[in-house]
């Protein structure tokens, strides 16, 4: 990884929910070539896993993560995978050290100022703000921004492509997570086409 931030690595990072781990190589493929270096596969299959670890094998150019990471086993599995950064939906004390302790660049996930605050006392300023729409959106990031500047975030959760760059225009947001160029409908046809052209139209909201 060229950052030790997955926050700098691209404007949009794609969560990803994937059935077949055998559509995980073309789709990471067509993400790449459409600009989305960063992938966060999310362990809500059974093919996470194996997902994870044909990308890390087959697709040097991609940053695979693993997203939706809830348990010490949870990293100790990813890891072991080829996971390059984890990003959890919550936090608590113990996943909280299991992430420090993988070494790799994670993103515990907060809603809360009170999180943000317990964060920022254990020395971790970048989160993820999840689930992003339903929690406030972009005028609660904007709230956060003056009292607690040295949090950056990266909102996941309801984001859509025409409300992306709202949130990548507030100073404290690095990158935003988000499905929207992986549709069910073009990963179940295999129109990996399609997913590059959504990623290229995702990775150029920031120009």
């Amino acid at each position: 990884m060229t950052s030790s931030s997955v926050l700098d690595l691209a404007p949009v990072v794609p969560v990803v929910v994937l059935e077949d781990a055998g559509d995980a190589v073309p789709l990471a493929r067509a993400l790449v070539a459409g600009g989305l270096p960063a992938i966060e596969v999310t362990l809500r299959t059974a093919a996470a896993l194996d997902a994870i670890r044909a990308v890390a094998a087959e697709v040097p150019d991609a940053v695979v993560g693993a997203g939706t990471v809830i348990s010490a086993r949870n990293v100790a599995d990813t890891v072991a995978a080829g996971a390059r950064f984890l990003v959890s939906p919550g936090w608590t004390d113990a996943l909280l050290d299991a992430m420090k302790g993988s070494g790799l660049p994670f993103l515990p996930g907060v809603s809360t100022t009170s999180e943000v605050v317990s964060l920022l006392e254990r020395g971790v300023s970048e989160m993820k703000f999840f689930p992003a729409e339903a929690a406030g959106g972009t005028a609660y990031l904007k709230a956060l921004s003056a009292p607690l500047p040295q949090a950056r975030f990266c909102p996941t959760g309801g984001i859509s492509a025409a409300s992306a760059p709202s949130y990548l225009a507030l100073p404290n947001v690095g990158c935003v997570g988000g499905s929207w160029m992986v549709p069910g409908d073009a990963v179940a046809a295999r129109d990996w086409a399609r997913v590059e052209r959504l990623a290229a139209e995702a990775a150029a909201l920031r120009g």
